[in-house]
C-alpha cells in the first residue's frame, strides 16, 4: 500500500432511529474526504441532522462499474472515502463489493466501522437459535425462482435469514410454508428501530394468516428469520433433492436404487420417497 494513500472506510448507518449512529461513525463522516452514497438523497437527510457538510458522491449498482476506478485513483492520491448504503452495515445485500475488490487488488487500505444491521438486529429478537445461521439476502422476484431457491435451502440446518420488501413478504412467507412447512418456527421483524417497530414469533402459517387479515404487518422493510431443519428433516430434504434430479433421466426404480447408495438409506424408503415424488409431479 502506498504511504501516502488514503482510507476507505465502510460505515454503518442507522436502519431506522438516527440514534444509532455512533460517535466513531460521525467523527470519520465528518472527517473524510468524499462519502459515498447509495442516495445521496436519503444520506442527505441523515448528515443534516448530524450537521455534516461532507461532499457525497453516489455509488449504487448502476454506476458502480463506472465510478470504481475514480475511487481508486482518489485514494491512491491520498484522499479519504466513507461508503454508506441506505440503512444498516454496507455491502449487506447493497452495493459496494466491486469497490472493495478493486480496493483489495490494489492494495489499498479499507477499515470498518461497525454498527447496525437489520440482520443481526433482527435474529437477535426472534426467539430463534443463533449459534449458527445462514443469510440469504432478498428472494428472488419471481414465484417460480423463488419457490426453487428455497427448494434448495429446505434441508438446511441453520436458522435463515431473508430481507425482503412489504409488497413482495406476504408471498415470501406463503412460499416458505409451502415449501418448509407451515409448522416450521419463524419470526417477522418489521420497521425495526422505527416507531411503527413490530416482531411477530408465530409459525409459518400463523405468519402467513396474519400477513392475510392484518395489511398493516406487511407495511415497510421486513426481515423475516425461519428455524432450520430438523437434522432428519435435512437428510430427507437432500434424498429428496437427489430424487428430483434423478426422477429426470430414470425411472422410479433406478432413481431409489442410485439414492440409497449415495446416502445410506434402505432401497424401500428411497423407492417410496421416488413413487411420491414421480406422482407429484
Amino acid at each position: 500500500m502506498p504511504e501516502t494513500a488514503g482510507t476507505l472506510y465502510i460505515v454503518a448507518t442507522p436502519i431506522g432511529n438516527l440514534e444509532d449512529l455512533s460517535p466513531r461513525a460521525r467523527q470519520v463522516l465528518e472527517q473524510v474526504d468524499v462519502i459515498l452514497c447509495e442516495d445521496t438523497r436519503h444520506t442527505g437527510h441523515m448528515l443534516r441532522r448530524f450537521g455534516i457538510a461532507g461532499r457525497r458522491l453516489s455509488l449504487h449498482e448502476h454506476n458502480e462499474d463506472r465510478r470504481v476506478p475514480e475511487i481508486i485513483a482518489g485514494l491512491r492520491s491520498g484522499r479519504d472515502f466513507a461508503l454508506v448504503s441506505d440503512a444498516g452495515t454496507p455491502l449487506i445485500s447493497d452495493p459496494g463489493y466491486r469497490l472493495l475488490a478493486a480496493a483489495r487488488e490494489a492494495s489499498l487500505r479499507v477499515s470498518p466501522v461497525p454498527g447496525p444491521c437489520a440482520a443481526v438486529a433482527a435474529i437477535s429478537v426472534a426467539g430463534l437459535p443463533t449459534d449458527r445461521f445462514c443469510f440469504e439476502g432478498f428472494l428472488p422476484s419471481g414465484a417460480a425462482a423463488r419457490r426453487s431457491r428455497l427448494e434448495a435451502l429446505a434441508g438446511e440446518s441453520r436458522t435463515l435469514v431473508f430481507y425482503e420488501s412489504g409488497r413482495r413478504i406476504a408471498d415470501s412467507v406463503r412460499d416458505c410454508a409451502h415449501v418448509f412447512g407451515g409448522d416450521r418456527p419463524a419470526a417477522l421483524a418489521r420497521e425495526l428501530t422505527k416507531t411503527h417497530e413490530s416482531v411477530y414469533r408465530e409459525t409459518l402459517d400463523e405468519l402467513a394468516h396474519r400477513l392475510e387479515q392484518d395489511p398493516e404487518a406487511s407495511m415497510g422493510e421486513c426481515v423475516l428469520v425461519v428455524a432450520g431443519a430438523l437434522e432428519s428433516a435435512a437428510e430427507t430434504a437432500d434424498l429428496e433433492r437427489a430424487l428430483r434430479v434423478l426422477l429426470e433421466f430414470v425411472a422410479p426404480s433406478a432413481a431409489a436404487r442410485i439414492a440409497a447408495q449415495i446416502y445410506g438409506v434402505s432401497r424401500r424408503t428411497a423407492y417410496a420417497a421416488a413413487m411420491r415424488l414421480s406422482g407429484a409431479d
